[in-house]
């Protein structure tokens, strides 16, 4: 862990209408401190505004210290948004997991891509995953008494050798009896396993997911859910590691492993349990489960069912907002990852149905990182040059926005849009959501 001193809270944003607004805070502005306590983060800066008075300690964008009172109800938020939900800094992974993909990027790229972070914080508030293996007795003792639940916790092989020879931590070891530590405490996390072949795989991964599954019982089950996840690596990687790619063989192999399991737990559970990531089934070539297979979704960050609920989305989406005619004729390139190529075709069907609407997928692969078959997240600027250049690409391209850095125009190599865009010669759109994708294709530009 690295140590940080405590920062105050600078705002980025005051929303319209708040109780924020209406006082008079600013963007630049900083709140040091909440009735007499210095928040370290958003999780304490939310448990203190809970209070119904509060008598704030601000710093304003020029320097100043402004002393002030709030009377509000307990529910109100101050709308106001943050640089960072860390106030104190970030707390950084202390292992070596061969297959981080902070370690299989090249180097010079922005320090942000480097960062590694293993804080249960961030698990907390946007479901990212950590490893238990760097907590101190006061970080447990925290999330203890404010009931930080659920955490979304990397297991990846509970077997103690297993598990630290992945993580390359002798703490890794632990986590069988950190399981246990949740149980006993009525709280929960969702479990997060790569599969490297070779080494946790096979045995392992049964192993893994049955131990995984003892801890689900009860009214509120320590374990909630568990994703398989296949290893994704780069060019960029250690050559000295011990890592294979999954290859089609093995994807199937998972799948039929895993599926066995599936139905065991659905008969003791009532739920499947355990969740194979999509990338299985791309893999592999073969069909994605029907969508009532994903229960709730409760691995949606892992990629466990994003495909189905993406295309459930848009046939929603669709039905409401594309028109049978636009009035003047226009032609897209719709740039994705090549593993949802065939899963995607008919979308691109059905927006083709629009009279003077012609809507081309662009399914890549990367190039850049040296992936096969690549997810839509992970295409660079670079990629797209390397698979549009030589082709004509219409009155733009749709370019999902999760390519980007979050509210910067920049691809992961660096390249920003503006770049790509005038190399191509050609209109670049990034899209937010099915909504924007739709409306982009179907307004008159200029408007």
């Amino acid at each position: 862990m690295t140590e940080f001193s405590l920062r105050p809270a600078r705002i980025t944003k005051v929303l319209p209408d708040s109780i924020a607004a209406e006082i008079g805070f600013e963007v630049g502005d900083a709140i040091v401190s909440i009735n007499g306590t210095r928040p370290r983060d958003l999780i304490d800066y939310q448990f203190l505004c809970a209070d119904e008075i509060l008598a704030l300690e601000v710093i304003d964008i020029k320097g100043k210290k402004h002393y002030l009172e709030i009377e509000k109800d307990y529910e109100d938020d101050l709308g106001l948004e943050f640089e960072t939900a860390l106030f104190d800094g970030l707390i950084q992974c202390n292992n070596r997991c061969p297959f981080c993909f902070i370690e299989q990027q090249p180097p010079g790229k922005r320090k942000t891509l480097y960062l590694k972070d293993d804080d249960y914080r961030l698990s907390f508030l946007y479901g990212s995953y950590l490893t238990l293996t760097n907590l101190t007795t006061k970080e447990w003792q925290r999330i203890e008494q404010m009931r930080l639940s659920p955490l979304y916790v990397s297991v990846h092989a509970t077997e103690p050798e297993i598990r630290i020879r992945l993580l390359k931590n002798p703490r890794a070891g632990q986590i069988k009896s950190q399981l246990r530590w949740f149980q006993e405490r009525r709280l929960q996390i969702h479990a997060q396993v790569v599969v490297c072949p070779g080494i946790n795989d096979g045995i392992h991964l049964e192993r893994t997911l049955l131990d995984l599954a003892d801890f689900h019982a009860g009214e509120i089950p320590a374990v909630a859910s568990a994703a398989v996840v296949p290893v994704g690596l780069t060019r960029f990687r250690p050559t000295e590691d011990e890592l294979v790619p999954v290859s089609k063989e093995k994807a199937a192999e998972v799948i039929a492993q895993v599926e066995k399991l599936q139905a065991k737990f659905k008969s003791k559970f009532g739920t499947n349990f355990a969740w194979l990531a999509d990338e299985w089934f791309l893999i592999a070539q073969q069909e994605l489960p029907p969508e009532n297979h994903y229960e709730d979704y409760p691995q949606i960050g892992n990629g466990v069912g994003s495909i189905r609920q993406f295309l459930k989305q848009f046939e929603q989406t669709a039905t409401k907002l594309l028109p049978s005619k636009v009035n003047s004729y226009r032609r897209f390139t719709w740039v994705v990852g090549n593993a949802v190529e065939i899963a995607f075709q008919p979308l691109v069907t059905q927006l083709n149905q629009v009279e003077n609407l012609e809507v081309n997928l662009a399914a890549l692969r990367s190039e850049y990182w040296g992936q096969e078959i690549t997810v839509t997240g992970l295409l660079t600027g670079q990629d797209l040059l390397a698979g549009l250049k030589q082709r004509d690409n219409g009155n733009g391209i749709l370019l999902p926005d999760l390519m980007l850095k979050h509210d910067e125009a920049c691809f992961l190599d660096d390249l920003t849009v503006a770049e790509v865009s005038e190399m191509l010669e050609t209109p670049i759109f990034p899209v937010n959501g099915i909504d924007k994708l739709i409306e982009t294709c179907i307004e008159e530009q200029g408007t």
